[in-house]
């Protein structure tokens, strides 16, 4: 790191940083002592002599059936829905994974498993034949046929749904049932990543007709009792679930607290059993309670900080890479993430993924070649409001970073703390500088397809490339896994160099729970056992 002379409110605002950095070492818990036990996806309890792994209890036990939990998330709004082609954050998500089942699941290696469907069969992954489970029903008690399969795969194309996955739908030429349990799906171009894509919350299959979701009609382990959008959700047992013995609780609870320290507080109180995301720096206040845990889950989510209109790729690109240069990851992930994640590269695709590419040079904190691009910008001495949310989680450390390095370049960054309810519907993507926070998916196709093509809803920065929509369409269908490689290391490339988000880091999602609560497991799609802990969750009595 280069040394930077702050005037003394920076050192006392730097000072405070790198104390909540540190938080803990008080505590005789380190980050190695921590990631001792999580490294391997163990469930962490802490007791009078100390840290204890508390995993191979955990999972060596019987499940338990009965009892009723409370679960808290981050973020809840007016716009919280019960459509999962509308969902829009992890709440929507978890709740969507509570009351529906997909095609498809996706087990903790994102590999597809088969769910609804019994098998998906294709000789040159454009065509498909897709057969059904016969033994499942809606809550409603009707069966599930290939109707529902039909009307929930179209309904995505209707621009009157506002599908959050219109832009990936679109490669559905035709789906049609061919019996009643079975399906055909035909592509526009091939795509092999089909059967994981449609394991994803926005494709949960839905009542055949269904458009009244002021309650939710799904084949789910949960039947929706109560929902008021904002407030909270009420899953009860689905006595009629197809999968034997599942689920194990009687009733769940799902609301939002989004305060973190007040999320931390009623975890610690017992008010509530499950709550996500817990800030690393509040990790030794719940080890230290004899009646709560943590468990990380590394992912391939990341907080990026989104330039767009006037301050965006389209209109002013040297102001973009003066701000990825003004990222300084090391200090953002010791700061902000208190070490919990791995450096990224501004581009979305995660170390861990296959088709990562390696040999792109990390781009580096450069204050000079920072201000060099806010001169070419116009936009050097001015002042830019930067609007940040513990909705998007370690969003406003990050802000509060940035501003500090941006005074030494002459820029002045006015940070807007909002509140986390109502971020997703009311600020996000809607001012020329702020932050989004994106969930791990199961595919690269599907990472950019939802947030950098062209045309999609969600394309957070605006950002337009004619080269980088072709590469894409291109690699959907190429089945030599060399050149399919290539085609999406350019793709990185090109968003790294020309895209509008800056993304420093790969964060991992903290989940804390009720030290009673049983079958937590980590997920790389995100915390929450990637939204799907409702079915595997019980109570130890």
């Amino acid at each position: 790191m280069k040394n930077r002379n702050f005037p003394h409110h920076d050192q006392r605002i730097m000072a405070e940083l790198e104390r909540a950095a540190g938080q803990g070492a008080g505590h005789g818990i380190s980050r190695r002592d921590v990631l001792r036990g999580m490294a391997a996806g163990t469930v962490l309890a802490a007791t009078a002599s100390g840290l204890m792994t508390g995993a191979s209890s955990a999972f060596a036990q019987t499940p338990q059936r009965g009892g009723r939990i409370k679960v808290a998330s981050a973020t809840s709004s007016t716009a919280d829905t019960l459509d999962p082609a509308k969902g829009g954050n992890y709440t929507d998500y978890c709740r969507h994974f509570m009351f529906y089942n997909g095609l498809t699941t996706l087990d903790d290696t994102l590999v597809p498993q088969m769910s609804l469907a019994e098998s998906f069969d294709t000789d040159d992954a454009q065509s498909w034949v897709v057969k059904l489970r016969g033994d499942v029903v809606f809550h409603d008690g009707q069966p599930f046929t290939s109707a529902d399969v039909v009307y929930s795969l179209n309904r995505h194309k209707d621009p009157e749904t506002a599908s959050k996955a219109l832009a990936v739908a679109q490669q559905f030429e035709e789906v049609k049932a061919a019996g009643p349990h079975e399906v055909h799906i035909r592509l526009v171009s091939p795509n092999a990543d089909l059967p994981a894509i449609l394991a994803t919350s926005h494709f949960l299959i839905v009542r055949d007709g269904t458009t009244d979701f002021s309650l939710a009609n799904g084949t789910g382990p949960f039947e929706c009792a109560e929902f008021q959008p904002g407030v909270r959700s009420i899953g009860v047992r689905n006595d009629s679930y197809w999968k034997p013995g599942q689920p194990y609780l009687d009733e769940i609870e799902f609301f939002s607290i989004p305060d973190e320290a007040a999320r931390i507080n009623a975890l610690l109180a017992g008010d509530v059993d499950l709550i996500n995301p817990v800030n690393p720096r509040s990790i030794p206040r719940v080890l230290d309670s004899a009646n709560a845990s943590v468990m990380e889950t590394p992912t391939g989510g990341f907080t990026n900080l989104v330039m767009r209109d006037a301050l965006g790729p389209v209109q002013n690109p040297d102001f973009v890479l003066a701000m990825k240069y003004l990222l300084d990851r090391e200090q953002i992930q010791r700061v902000a993430f208190r070490g919990f994640g791995v450096l990224a590269n501004d581009q979305p695709i995660a170390p861990n993924h296959r088709y990562y590419f390696n040999e792109l040079p990390q781009r580096a904190y450069d204050p000079d070649r920072a201000k060099y691009h806010l001169e070419r910008s116009g936009m050097a001495g001015k002042t830019i409001p930067l609007v940040a949310s513990e909705a998007a989680t370690g969003s406003v450390d990050i802000a509060q970073l940035l501003q500090l390095s941006a005074q030494q370049i002459g820029l002045g960054l006015e940070l807007r703390r909002v509140p986390s309810d109502g971020y997703w519907s009311n600020h996000w993507m809607k001012h020329p500088l702020g932050f989004g926070a994106i969930s791990a998916r199961p595919t690269a196709d599907l990472m950019f397809s939802l947030f950098y093509h062209s045309d999609a809803a969600t394309n957070e920065s605006g950002w337009r490339n004619e080269q980088f929509d072709q590469l894409l369409l291109a690699a959907r269908g190429e089945t030599d896994n060399a050149k399919r490689r290539q085609m999406y290391a350019d793709m990185q490339v090109l968003v790294h160099e020309h895209g509008g988000i800056g993304i420093p880091m790969f964060r991992s999602s903290i989940d804390g729970h009720n030290a009673k609560l049983r079958g937590l497991s980590p997920h790389p799609m995100g915390g929450l056992m990637g939204y799907m802990f409702a079915e595997h969750v019980w109570l130890e009595a």
